[in-house]
């Protein structure tokens, strides 16, 4: 109770506290360490926000999440996650250390050099993206290079959906995935039973209504706002802007942590209603004035311009007289009119969502409307024109390149990236 009195930091204004302090204190004033012998590396995630790292071991606490996939002292970890700028290949190294593992930094790109790494070195398993390790795959099979040591993996920072982790099983790596961020290290982790994330031990996870920093009850869906237990770069109640929802019960492993449902979309959704932005927040506020309300919900709908605002808010109390109270709040809170509809408790969707834009889904499924753009080019075999016999071209794919001595792939992946924006040489 006490931490939820405490106002909660969102990224975009620790990223302010930076930028105005960053002449005397490149940190905005949270981080405890100075440049030196404390601080061994500093990095930038994109804002730009800097994050520094201290000298304890397993300083981003990823050991607990590497051992939760599978990962034993004595073993070798081929990690894919970026070495530059960003902290995510040090945040899994760090914790591959301590947890008694060597790591080969495999970083990103170059495919074909990753697949021979792996298969000379035979490493136990892989950490990156899930995305990096099929294409890996895909690429190892191309080349014909078989990678039978590689049994697990540990994957985050995309979505890992069943249909791919199934896809790593039929080739016999068991992946899973834990979910962390550059500015607070693991927030939580999958298990062997793949019920749901455990949260870590060195974190305060809360789940709070979107837009404000008020707690909702177990099992609702809402923002994931975390206080780290890091005396080098203490962040309290940090907004993660993730949606996500606390799952009843213990881990079927034993773990006694709280488990988390893992990541269920973005938090912010301020929309623009007439030319004014409605927050989440507001819709909170309107609803904290009437203790009848038990959750609500702002429906936006209409052409632009012409936007219509429905609230919902799910009460016991049917009486005429609330609809019109909540009515003249929303129009003083948000300066915008709008209708107010009752529903029984329990009817809204449990999905984080404060504010549906049901005009932006409107105009992004009316920009490509599928039946009929199946009706505009569908085509019919019966009426597909025959062809005669191609005749061979005395000038082949494979003549061009070699005359020329650069693919295509090298022209557009390697050599125009470098010309145009001086971008490093990096590609399969």
């Amino acid at each position: 109770e006490a931490l939820a009195a405490l106002p909660v930091t969102r990224k975009h204004e620790l990223l302010e506290r930076q930028q105005a302090g960053r002449s005397t204190n490149v940190f905005g004033g949270f981080s405890a360490l100075g440049f030196g012998p404390g601080m061994t590396r500093v990095f930038a995630s994109p804002g730009t926000i800097y994050e520094p790292e201290g000298t304890r071991p397993d300083y981003w606490r990823m050991a607990r999440a590497i051992h939760a996939a599978g990962f034993r002292p004595g073993e070798l970890i081929h990690n894919s996650f970026s070495y530059h700028f960003v902290p995510a290949g040090s945040m899994m190294e760090t914790g591959a250390h301590a947890l008694g593992c060597t790591v080969f930094p495999g970083g990103t790109g170059q495919t074909e050099q990753q697949v021979l790494a792996m298969a000379e070195l035979q490493p136990a398993g892989y950490i990156g993206t899930p995305s990096f390790l099929k294409i890996i795959i895909e690429k190892a099979a191309e080349l014909g290079v078989p990678l039978p040591s590689v049994k697990k993996a540990l994957v985050s920072g995309e979505a890992f959906p069943p249909s791919l982790r199934d896809w790593f099983a039929e080739r016999g790596i068991a992946g899973y995935q834990c979910y962390a961020t550059a500015d607070l290290g693991l927030i939580a982790y999958e298990t062997t039973a793949r019920e749901g994330l455990v949260l870590d031990e060195g974190v305060i996870v809360e789940i709070v209504r979107p837009g404000t920093g008020d707690p909702v009850p177990e099992g609702e869906v809402g923002e994931v706002v975390v206080t780290t237990l890091n005396t080098d770069y203490p962040l309290i109640r940090f907004g993660t802007g993730d949606l996500s929802a606390v799952m009843p019960g213990m881990c079927p492993t034993g773990r006694t942590n709280t488990r988390i449902k893992g990541w269920m979309g973005r938090a912010d959704q301020t929309t623009k209603v007439r030319g004014m932005f409605v927050h989440p927040g507001q819709v909170a506020d309107i609803a904290r004035r009437f203790p009848q309300v038990l959750r609500a919900r702002l429906v936006v709908s209409g052409e632009m311009a012409n936007d219509e605002m429905v609230l919902q808010v799910e009460t016991h109390e049917t009486a005429e007289g609330l609809a019109q109270q909540l009515a003249e709040v929303t129009r003083e809170v948000t300066k915008l009119r709008s209708e107010v509809q009752m529903v029984a408790p329990g009817s809204l969707p449990n999905d984080g969502r404060v504010i549906e834009d049901a005009e932006l889904k409107e105009s992004i499924a009316a920009q490509q409307p599928y039946e009929q753009w199946c009706r505009e080019n569908i085509i019919h075999v019966d009426e597909v024109p025959t062809r005669g016999r191609p005749i061979p071209s005395n000038d082949p794919l494979r003549t061009r390149q070699l005359a020329f001595g650069y693919s295509q792939e090298d022209l557009r992946v390697l050599l125009e990236p470098m010309v145009a924006a001086q971008a490093e040489p990096i590609g399969s």
